[in-house]
C-alpha cells in the first residue's frame, strides 16, 4: 500500500532488547529500572510511594500532566500483587503515548509529496533526511531533496553528501541564497521528473527567532503555489536530550508552519526519553520516528508498545 503504517521485516526480528531496547539503555536505566524498584514489593500505592513515583517520572521529563495521568491510573488500580501494578504502570504509559503512534502515510495519487523538515540547529535534521531518503528508497519510491538551510554552506555540502551516497539528485545554491527560490526550483524540479517525494531542508537558525519563523512561512507559501495541500507534511525534528524546551520548540514551529509530525532524535544518548510521553500528553501531534543510533538504519518508526517495552519491559 506504500505506507508507513508497518515495520519493517528486519525491525520486527530485532528483538525489543537486543536492539530499541539496547538502544534506549539510558532511559531506561533512568526511568525504566528505577520505577520497577520503587514498586517492588507493592500492591497498591500509597502517598509515600506516589511520590516517589512522581519524582521518578518528573525527572525523566514525563511531564506534569502525563505524570498525573499515571500516578491517578496505577492509585486507582486495585491491583493485588506486584506484578499486576507493574502491568497497571505500563497501560498508563502505553496510553500516554499510543494515540500518537501514528506513521506517516504517503499516497501513491500525491506526487511529489513535499516534506518541509524543520528544527532548530544540531536536533539531527539534515541526517534525519539522509535516513529519511535511505528509508524510503528501500520502499522504491523515486526521491529528490533541497538543500533550503542555505545559512550554512556545510549544511548544503551535507546534504549533498547524502544525496550522493542514496543516489538522490540534490537541489542547491550557493550559501546565502534565498531559501524559498530553492524551494521554488526544487518544486518545478520534482513536478517536472515525476519523483516521488521531495524532502526540503531548512534553516534552524537565523540571527533572530523570528526570522527563522519568517522564512519558513515564505518557504511555504512558495509550495503551496505549486500545491495548495503542499507541504504535504511539515516534520519537525527535535533533540531528545533537549527536554521540556523540545516542548517551547514545538509551540514556535508549530505557530509559524503547522508541524503535522515529529521526529525524536538522539534518544540513544539520554535518560530522558520521558519527553515523548510529555509532548503525546501535551500536544497529541503524531510522532512519526525516532532516532536510537548513527547507523543509516537507525531512524525507525515509532511504534508504541516497541518503545514503552524498551524503557519499561514486560515482565516475565
Amino acid at each position: 500500500m506504500g505506507l508507513f503504517n508497518k515495520i519493517t521485516h528486519a525491525e520486527k526480528h530485532d528483538g525489543i532488547l537486543t536492539r530499541i531496547g539496547d538502544r534506549l539503555a539510558a532511559t531506561r536505566r533512568g526511568l525504566g529500572q528505577r520505577l520497577a524498584s520503587l514498586i517492588q514489593g507493592h500492591s497498591s500505592v500509597d502517598a509515600g510511594l506516589a511520590e516517589d513515583i512522581e519524582a521518578s517520572l518528573l525527572s525523566a521529563d514525563v511531564g506534569v500532566e502525563a505524570t498525573r495521568d499515571i500516578i491517578a491510573q496505577i492509585t486507582a488500580a486495585h491491583a493485588r500483587t506486584h506484578a499486576a501494578l507493574y502491568a497497571e504502570l505500563r497501560a498508563a504509559m502505553l496510553a500516554i503515548v499510543a494515540p500518537c503512534a501514528q506513521p506517516l502515510v504517503i499516497p501513491h495519487d500525491v506526487r511529489p509529496y513535499v516534506i518541509l523538515v524543520v528544527g532548530v540547529n544540531g536536533a539531527g535534521k539534515t541526517t534525519t533526511i539522509g535516513k529519511l531518503a535511505h528509508r524510503l528508497q528501500s520502499e522504491g519510491r523515486s526521491l529528490m531533496l533541497a538543500a533550503g538551510d542555505t545559512f550554512r554552506a556545510a549544511a548544503i555540502e551535507q546534504l549533498q553528501t547524502w544525496g550522493e551516497r542514496n543516489g538522490v539528485p540534490v537541489i542547491a545554491q550557493a550559501g546565502g541564497a534565498d531559501a524559498a527560490a530553492v524551494a521554488h526550483d526544487a518544486m518545478q524540479a520534482a513536478a517536472a521528473r515525476a519523483v516521488d517525494v521531495l524532502i526540503i531542508d531548512t534553516a534552524g537558525r537565523l540571527h533572530t527567532q523570528t526570522g527563522l519563523m519568517d522564512e519558513l512561512r515564505k518557504i511555504k507559501r512558495v509550495i503551496g503555489r505549486f500545491d495548495a495541500h503542499a507541504p504535504h507534511e511539515v516534520l519537525l525534528v527535535l533533540d531528545a536530550g533537549i527536554g521540556q524546551n523540545a516542548l517551547a520548540q514545538l509551540a514556535h514551529f508549530h505557530d509559524a508552519v503547522g508541524v503535522t509530525g515529529l521526529c525524536l532524535t538522539k534518544l540513544d544518548g539520554t535518560a530522558k526519553g520521558g519527553i515523548l510521553f510529555a509532548m503525546a500528553k501535551k500536544t497529541a501531534i503524531p510522532i512519526r520516528f525516532i532516532g536510537v543510533g548513527e547507523d543509516i538504519g537507525d531512524l525507525r518508526v515509532f511504534e508504541a508498545g516497541q518503545f514503552v517495552d524498551a524503557i519499561l519491559p514486560q515482565a516475565e
